[in-house]
């Protein structure tokens, strides 16, 4: 084989790299007109300047609501006792824990069997088709949608027929934020596995349904996982919703057709009372919740690094 006509050499001399052939071409920063040179070092300096101004709000959140909320949250009984009356100062929030973690568990039951069979009715049966087109335009309008309205939404099919607020129409209302995102996710995820795995479980003869059970769906696991994460981790937080639907009970309550407190709808009505123990409770309560978003976020990335494709 013969070799190339012009040979390249590097150079490092601290400040920039130098790239040079044999025929005298220099393409180090250098030899750049300064116009080009000073353009580039400003768009390096732009680009800086705008991920400082992403991060430095968050760690501004982060550090504003732990210093307000911890000196709250490490009092043992903020986790086993109910919120107190207006005006005294001892109490927890345990039932609103418990009422997040039951509305949350009531979406992801409902939002995951119908997000993943859309998905794979998307990627593996319906692409090119009229509905595959109307239904991702579907998850795309419903993406934008505002939470209040999803509230709205499960108060007209679920709080209206049954007459009362209950933490399985929160659920409702919940799923259907999370439904596009496990949609969307899991469609994606279902896209990166390769065809040849595919076509190779035909060829031994599997059936369509077979190849989707027991090849496609496994490869794809740890995206759909990471999808469903951060699903759970985009309703958490919300409010709106949940003031339509499970609202609000200062007992405890573990029935899920009854309404239900939670971390969110707590925060929003003791930050609104005029007393410090209720405004030191909605603080604690939001480093509560704050750090279950991180710790879904988390494991969203923790998953998302065990992708196999």
């Amino acid at each position: 084989m013969g070799t190339p006509d012009n040979q390249y050499s590097f150079g490092y001399d601290g400040d920039s790299v130098a790239l040079a052939t044999d025929s005298g071409f220099d393409i180090s920063e250098e030899s750049m007109a300064p116009h080009r040179r000073i353009t580039g070092r400003v768009l390096t300096i732009l680009t800086m300047v705008f991920a400082a101004t992403v991060i430095i709000p968050l760690i501004w959140v982060l550090v504003s609501v732990f210093q307000k909320g911890v000196n709250s949250l490490i009092l043992p009984d903020i986790f086993t006792k109910l919120p107190p009356p207006p005006g005294l100062s001892e109490g927890g929030f345990g039932h609103a824990i418990i009422g997040t973690l039951m509305t949350l568990g009531i979406a992801t039951l409902i939002s995951v069997p119908f997000g993943v069979i859309a998905a794979i009715y998307l990627a593996e049966f319906g692409r090119g088709t009229r509905l595959a087109y109307l239904v991702k335009f579907s998850c795309n309008v419903l993406t934008g949608v505002p939470a209040i309205l999803c509230g709205l939404f499960a108060y007209a099919i679920v709080v209206m027929p049954l007459g009362s607020f209950s933490a399985f129409s929160g659920g409702v209302a919940l799923a259907v934020l999370m439904l596009p995102i496990i949609i969307r996710s899991t469609e994606e995820a279902l896209l990166l596995v390769p065809n040849e795995l595919r076509l190779a479980a035909m060829g031994i003869g599997a059936t369509k349904f077979e190849t989707i059970i027991q090849i496609v769906l496994p490869a794809a696991l740890t995206s759909i996982i990471t999808g469903v994460v951060l699903s759970v981790a985009r309703a958490a937080g919300e409010a709106a919703p949940l003031l339509f639907t499970s609202f609000n009970n200062n007992f405890w309550a573990t029935n899920v057709w009854e309404p239900v407190a939670t971390l969110p709808v707590l925060i929003y009505f003791f930050s609104i009372i005029p007393y410090k123990a209720s405004q030191s409770l909605a603080w604690a309560a939001a480093l509560m919740l704050l750090s279950i978003v991180l710790l879904f976020s988390i494991l969203a990335r923790y998953f998302s690094r065990q992708k196999k494709f």
